[in-house]
This record gives structure tokens, sequence and C-alpha cells, in this order.
């Protein structure tokens, strides 16, 4: 108490040389006398409180309506000082927060980790970003012993902690399916089954699985509900919307889910996607399918991967580096 007492009074005779002389040693002073305050966690309406009492020993014949303006000025300090303290308490909360984000968004890098395999004769580019911390997108390969490559990519109807819990899931169930129930209907039939049991109502799954045959070079592929994905013709230079009937994962555990076939030459491209990539705007403008399928083709003469990149880098420029929803591309291009 005698040291803040001690202060108090300093303060009284820093603000007397200061009117006296302007002084600026006493304006440092007063800078060092305020960093105390904050150290000893003293509130601003304290310290204008401390104020008035200097004024009124300094100035014992104050006129009244000055008195009137500083009392004035110390209720809204009391007032700000309240809000302050709020402010601060959300601050710490709001820090807290992140901190624990960052480390879920760690968490879900390494749980939903999938490694892209190398196939002879198949050219596998994928990118996935997220347009916050945590990544509602998500994408899967699948090798079996046959040499098949199953690829599924996902989408799930909400952000954030929930949505990263929902794809963990989702993967540790595909990683327990037999290899030989690959199939793209069977596989989306399974998983449906296993959201609908286990994920809130009020969350939905939209997935595109695709099995690519190495062997005859054919790709089975069934969706639920999740964007169409495209197949590029490459003698025609001709691109063409590819899609299968089936609800969104979890609305009804009864649900079934088309397959179709489509036959892959050399050269030719099977594209896969979320709508963060055909739903990319700029300014308030929404990108046309068109425009999408025209830079993928841009830059269809690189190998996949640096085709993938090449296509995000145009549309977060285009977005302004501010993405307005996970972006996920997967590419597959037959080489031999």
């Amino acid at each position: 108490m005698s040291t803040l007492k001690l202060d108090l009074e300093n303060y009284k005779e820093l603000m007397k040389q200061y009117i006296e002389t302007k002084d600026e040693q006493a304006l440092y002073q007063a800078e060092q006398f305020s960093k105390y305050s904050m150290q000893q966690n003293i509130s601003p309406e304290e310290i204008i409180n401390v104020h008035i009492q200097s004024l009124q020993e300094l100035y014992p014949e104050m006129p009244e309506h000055i008195q009137s303006s500083l009392d004035f000025l110390l209720e809204t300090m009391i007032s700000y000082g309240l809000a302050y303290q709020e402010y601060q308490s959300l601050r710490e909360k709001q820090l807290e927060l992140k901190s624990e984000i960052s480390v879920a968004a760690n968490m879900q890098k390494t749980l939903l980790a999938t490694d892209k395999p190398a196939i002879d004769g198949l050219e596998i580019g994928a990118i996935s970003i997220p347009a916050k911390q945590m990544n509602g997108d998500y994408f899967h390969f699948v090798k079996d012993d046959n040499g098949a490559l199953g690829i599924a990519i996902a989408d799930v109807v909400g952000k954030g902690v929930p949505a990263a819990l929902c794809m963990s899931m989702i993967k540790y169930s595909m990683d327990s399916f037999p290899e030989n129930r690959m199939d793209p209907g069977v596989i989306l039939g399974s998983l449906n089954r296993v959201v609908e049991r286990n994920v809130d109502s009020s969350m939905f799954i939209t997935m595109f699985y695709g099995l690519y045959n190495t062997n005859n070079h054919t790709f089975r592929y069934s969706s639920a509900g999740h964007e169409p994905g495209y197949y590029y013709n490459s003698e025609q230079n001709h691109f063409e919307e590819i899609d299968a009937s089936g609800l969104v994962l979890g609305v009804s555990s009864e649900a079934t889910y088309e397959q179709c076939t489509k036959k892959i030459e050399v050269g030719d491209m099977i594209i896969m996607l979320t709508d963060g990539v055909t739903e990319c705007r700029q300014g308030d403008r929404f990108i046309e399918e068109e425009e999408v399928l025209e830079i993928i083709q841009q830059y269809a003469h690189l190998p996949a991967q640096e085709t993938v990149e090449q296509v995000y880098k145009h549309f977060e420029r285009l977005q302004d580096f501010h993405l307005r929803d996970d972006f996920t591309l997967i590419i597959l291009k037959r080489r031999v």
C-alpha cells in the first residue's frame, strides 16, 4: 500500500512539474507510471481518480464545471474499465480456443493422411486446401492386391471439429472394409449405414467413390449426392460429366447407389472435385463450369500433380488469396 501511495504522490508531482514547465522528462516518467499501473493491474478509472485527486490538491479552488466534467470522465472510464475487462476475458478464451483448434487441425492432418500410390502408366494429382484451419473435405486412396485403385473424395455439410471427426470415422470405416469388396456401390452403401447410425442427423456427407482397374483401364464409380466429376477425352479434346444417382450419406439406411463404368484411353483424364472448385467466386460472380474446365485443360499438358497445383493457384489468385470454401481436386491421367 505504501508503494502505491508513493506512486500516487509521484503522479501529482509529475503532473505539477509538467503543468509548470512542460518538461518532457515528466512525460517520460508518466509513461513509466502507466507501465507500472498495468503491471499492478490498476484499472483506467483508478488512474483517472488519481488524476482528479491530484488536481483537487493542486487547485483547491477548481471551478465546479471542471469538477463536474472530471466526474463525468470518471463514470465513463468505470464503464470502459468493465467493458475492457470483459474484452480481455473473451480474448483469453479466444486464444485458448484458437490453440485447441490448431492442435485439432494437426491431429486431423495426421488422422486423415493418405499416401498417393505410384502406379505404372497412371499419373495421380491430388490437392486439398482448407478454407480455414479445419478441412471439411477429404480424399483417400486404397490399392488392392490386384492393382486396382480405389479413390474416395468427400465433403461434409458442416465445418470445424465435428466435420473432422466425421471424416476420421469415414476413413477408418473404409480401412476396415475387406479388399474384395471395393465395388463403389457396395462401399457407399456400407458407409451410408455407418453414417446413418453414428452421425448427428443435422450433418450429411457427400462422397464420390471410383475404382480404377489398371488391368483393363476401366473406371467404375458411384456417387452419394456429390459434385459430379468429369471425363476428358484427349482425342476429341472434350469434357463430359460423370455422375451417378444416390442420396448423400446418412439420410436413409435403405439408400442404394448406382454404379457406372467408363473406359479410359491413353491420354484421357478423370477429374474428381468438391464444390469448393466449381463454386469459386470472383467478387460476387460465381465461376462458370466451362471456365473451370478451360483452366484444367490449359494445364492438362503438365504432369497430373502439377496440373492440380496450377489450377489451385489460378483460382486462389482469382479469389484474392481468400478461399470461401475448402478446395479439393484429384486428377487421374492414363499415360500408357
